[in-house]
Order: C-alpha cells, then sequence, then structure tokens
C-alpha cells in the first residue's frame, strides 16, 4: 500500500515523511513548528496587553477630562535643571535639615507622588476649616514643590519641617486680615522662615487690604521676633502700578522679582520705586540698602511646577522666584543655625545682616553698578550667600 503522504524535497533529495529513516528531519519540523507557534502565542498575549493598557489609558483621560502624566516632560526637566544651576546651588549636603518654612498659599495636595517623602509638621486652613491638607486652586502645590518636592523634581530644600496655611480661597482670592492670621500661626508654630507668593502669579487675584491689621504689621513683627519673610515683588509687567506689590513693600521682607531661562528680567516683574513719592496714595519714602525692592530676583518664566491633580506642568510669575529665594534662607538656617529665631536673640538685627549678605552675593546684570528697580541687587546666588555669611 502506497503512502498519501507528499514526498518532501530537501536539499536536491525526495524524502518520506513516513519513512522511519528520515525520523531526525521529522523531529526538527516538528521543533520548528513548535517554536512558531510559542512566537505567535507570545506575540498575541503582548498584542493583548497592550491594548487592555490602551483602552484603560483612553478610559482615564475620558474620566479625568485630560491626559494623565507618569513624569514630566523632557522640556520640564531640562528647564528643572537649569534653572537650579543658574542660581548657583549649594553643596547637596544641605537640604534644609531642622529648618522650619511655612507657606501661606491655596492649600497642598499631599497625594501627589513628588511629595510623598515631604515633613509636613503643621496645617491650618483659615478659609473653610477643614482638619485635613488639601488644595482647591494649585498655586499652593506648586510652591509647596518648589520647597520639599522629591521625586522627579527637586526642591530647594526638601528636608525643611514645613507648615502650611490655607489663606487663599478656591478662586485664589484672599483678605488681607486673614493672611495676617496665617502669618501670625506661622510664628506662633515656629516657623524660621515665612513664604508668601502672593500676588505674584496668573490667576491669582489680589487679595482685599481691610481696615484692620495687615499683613505688612505681622511681617513686621514676625522679622521683629527674627522670622525670615520673603515675598513676591508682583507680576505688574508692562502695567506697572509703580511699586512692588504687598507686603514685599515693607522694609524688612525680601521681596523677590523674577528672570527668565537666560538671568535677563522676566517680563511681567514688577517695578520697585525706591525714591519715594507723595502721589498716587499711598505715600513712599525713600529706600536706602540694603531694602531697595525688589532686593532679589530667581527663576519666574516657564518653571516647572507640581500640579494638584498629580500632575506636572511649567508656571510663570514672582511667586516661584519666592520661593527659590525661601529655599535658599532654608539651606543658609542649616548651616548657620546661630541666624534661627529660636537660637538666637539677633531678632531684627540677623534678618538685615542676611539682606546685606543677599545684597553682596547677588550676580548683577551685564553692566549694572547699582541697584535696579527691577533687576534688584542681581540674580539669586545660593553659594555666595552662604560664602557671605561664612
Amino acid at each position: 500500500m502506497t503512502s498519501d503522504v507528499p514526498d518532501l524535497m530537501v536539499d536536491g533529495e525526495v524524502h518520506n515523511p513516513m519513512d522511519g529513516s528520515n525520523q531526525p528531519l521529522v523531529a526538527a519540523l516538528v521543533e520548528e513548528t513548535s517554536d512558531i507557534r510559542a512566537i505567535k502565542m507570545v506575540v498575541s498575549i503582548t498584542l493583548g496587553l497592550t491594548l487592555i493598557l490602551a483602552a484603560g489609558y483612553l478610559a482615564a483621560v475620558v474620566l479625568s477630562d485630560g491626559a494623565i502624566l507618569l513624569r514630566p516632560s523632557e522640556v520640564a526637566l531640562e528647564r528643572h535643571a537649569t534653572y537650579n544651576e543658574l542660581i548657583n546651588p549649594a553643596s547637596e549636603s544641605l537640604t534644609g535639615d531642622g529648618v522650619v518654612a511655612c507657606i501661606v498659599d491655596s492649600g497642598i495636595e499631599p497625594d501627589h507622588s513628588d511629595l510623598e517623602d515631604m515633613n509636613l509638621v503643621g496645617w491650618k486652613d483659615f478659609i473653610n476649616g477643614n482638619a485635613q491638607p488639601y488644595d482647591d486652586h494649585g498655586h499652593g502645590t506648586s510652591m509647596a514643590g518648589l520647597l520639599v518636592a522629591n521625586g522627579w523634581l527637586k526642591g530647594v530644600a526638601k528636608n525643611v519641617d514645613l507648615l502650611v496655611a490655607k489663606a487663599l480661597a478656591e478662586d485664589g482670592s484672599g483678605n488681607d486680615e486673614i493672611v495676617a492670621e496665617a502669618v501670625d500661626w506661622c510664628v506662633a508654630n515656629g516657623a524660621h522662615v515665612i513664604s508668601l507668593s502672593l500676588g505674584g502669579a496668573p490667576n491669582i487675584l489680589p487679595f482685599g487690604i481691610g481696615s484692620g491689621r495687615t499683613s505688612g504689621d505681622a511681617a513686621e513683627e514676625a522679622i521683629d521676633a527674627g522670622v525670615y519673610v520673603v515675598a513676591a515683588a508682583g507680576n505688574d509687567g508692562e502695567d506697572d502700578d509703580g511699586d512692588v506689590a504687598h507686603p514685599s513693600s515693607e522694609t524688612s521682607v525680601i521681596s523677590v522679582g523674577g528672570v527668565t531661562l537666560k538671568g535677563t528680567i522676566w517680563s511681567g516683574s514688577s517695578r520697585g520705586d525706591n525714591n519715594g513719592r507723595l502721589l498716587p496714595l499711598p505715600i513712599l519714602m525713600p529706600r536706602g540698602d540694603p531694602d531697595k525692592k525688589p532686593e532679589i530676583v530667581a527663576p519666574a518664566e516657564g518653571v516647572p511646577v507640581l500640579l494638584d491633580d498629580g500632575g506636572w506642568g511649567l508656571a510663570d510669575g514672582t511667586s516661584a522666584a519666592t520661593v527659590y529665594v525661601t529655599g535658599a534662607l532654608c539651606l543658609l538656617l542649616e548651616a548657620k543655625p546661630t541666624l534661627r529665631a529660636d537660637e538666637s536673640t539677633g531678632g531684627a538685627d540677623n534678618i538685615n545682616a542676611v539682606k546685606q549678605w543677599l545684597m553682596d552675593s547677588a550676580v548683577p546684570e551685564a553692566g549694572q553698578t547699582t541697584h535696579d528697580d527691577r533687576y534688584g541687587y542681581g540674580l539669586l546666588n545660593v553659594s555666595g550667600l552662604l560664602q557671605q555669611a561664612a
């Protein structure tokens, strides 16, 4: 009986698969077929998993009404590194350890992945009275990240003990008397540095000046007690009203303007009035060194920040510049603990000394020889500040 299995042509010779003498060839063919099936199975499983993940991502985007960022963009990471180098950073051994910093803003979203390692030691909600930290605007989270982030983005002083006072509402507005209460709370809870990025960011409304105690009053009292207060110069830009924003206009408060990635003045940064004026109100007295406004400038254009939805973005404003200076002061106080309010009797004298060091260490613009009403004494120089203190 003849076989119905066709002969195979291999290397020019005819072979019958049913012939026992060709068992190695048959085994090889079977093995090759099994390999092909295994490869097809792996490819099918991989494609299936890819489709499932893609479908899940699309569903999440639809449900969240936006894209989900698993990490900052390459542009953000590059800008983050460039800005860090621009301010001549301190040694990595300084992280703000042991220093208490207080941020007065719209709150904080503690569940952001870059904030997992932060040391949040105090929280107070002056708007809604909630006991648990939250941020219904997002600005506060962005500012806190610039100071204490320790993930994709790195804060200037990531190991500080952080206090957060929510004094701005959901729409970014605020009342000056409430801000004053928040500043008082920072002092009462042991803050060494208070950061006020108020009036220093787009979408933050100017807070109303009441007839009672102002944030300027509270800031000056904090300074008298030896607490450093840093505030945004404001974002008036070409529509400048003639002076930096309140409360950075107070004599001993450190007012911070903004620069671009190239270190040039950011177009939105407010101008200080240091010659004095009678009109328009309020009356301004002439300012002398080292208190001319703004005192210092720092990164303010397209600064990489954390978002309250768990993502990352870029933000403009002297708000961000303010936190860079806040972080620099925290590093200084770590290196020189005798400059802290609770370890010194120097009070305002310490603040005046540090302001002098800020002035002397700042990097002026090309051709700048004295204070500039927009560029201040110059660009923040963290290492230079530490050297001045030494």
